[in-house]
């Protein structure tokens, strides 16, 4: 990453300049995302706090890789010249924790909306979970949600999925590099995933559960890792206030 700065658990030591021409190529600060906010919360928060300590009123803030907003886990948020990077810094191996509620499904596959269908899941063993992961492994075409910001005819899909019109978005090119169950109760199943940019883990799980003959959405996930990040190295939202104290 050249000359990018890093601030993360690793770099907190003798505080951090307020004046960005210390930091040439921009700074990124890996967030660990609250549960109920959405991405765009958060750089609202950390573009307030970062212009006023770098006294600097144009300064540019991004992020590299969305985050639904029932999700927590790793955000790279680029600062500075950073933002140019954020392709880059978005474009390495993800890796998630899932939890995939079997026996129902939701409009948008997560818990944002209500359960719309119920299906049998009494059949569904350990065993056999482990076995479908199997199929889930490898490069493959994989239909994003509906509820999504994916483009069709330049509407957000999103959009139309409120105003309740049916439209079918295209096949994306993903890889699933590895699917393992990590427990399983209760007719949930945690799952550690590791994939490709661009793999909706919602996806996933709608997947997952059409494979077990039933329903499934998500009830809960985390981004543990995002190229060379891992979320044990995140700051939190209240940790960068601290450290852009006005």
């Amino acid at each position: 990453m050249g000359e990018l700065y890093i601030l993360d658990k690793e770099n907190l030591t003798g505080g951090l300049e307020n004046n960005m021409e210390h930091y040439p190529e921009g700074i990124v600060v890996p967030i660990d995302k609250p549960y109920g906010w959405t991405s765009a919360d958060v750089i609202r928060k950390v573009k307030f706090r970062s212009q006023r300590f770098f006294k600097d009123r144009k300064l540019k803030v991004g992020h590299a890789g969305t985050l639904d907003p029932l999700a927590t886990g790793i955000l790279l948020v680029c600062l500075g010249r950073a933002t140019k990077k954020a392709e880059e810094l978005q474009s390495g191996k993800k890796e998630y924790v899932a939890t995939v509620k079997f026996g129902a499904t939701t409009p948008c596959y997560d818990l944002e909306k209500q359960i719309d269908r119920t299906y049998p899941y009494e059949h569904i063993t350990e065993v056999l979970i482990k076995e479908k992961l199997k199929d889930f492994t490898g490069e493959q075409d994989q239909i994003p949600p509906l509820f999504s910001a994916k483009l069709i005819n330049g509407v957000r899909a999103y959009e139309y999925a409120r105003a309740g019109e049916e439209k079918q978005l295209k096949p994306a090119r993903i890889t699933i590099y590895a699917a393992e169950l990590l427990k399983y109760e209760n007719a949930e199943a945690r799952i550690r995933i590791e994939c490709s940019k661009g793999t909706y883990i919602r996806s996933f799980a709608r997947d997952l559960g059409l494979s077990l003959e039933s329903g499934a959405h998500l009830t809960a996930l985390r981004r543990s890792r995002s190229g060379n990040f891992r979320d044990t190295n995140c700051l939190t939202v209240e940790d960068l206030e601290s450290i852009m104290k006005l």
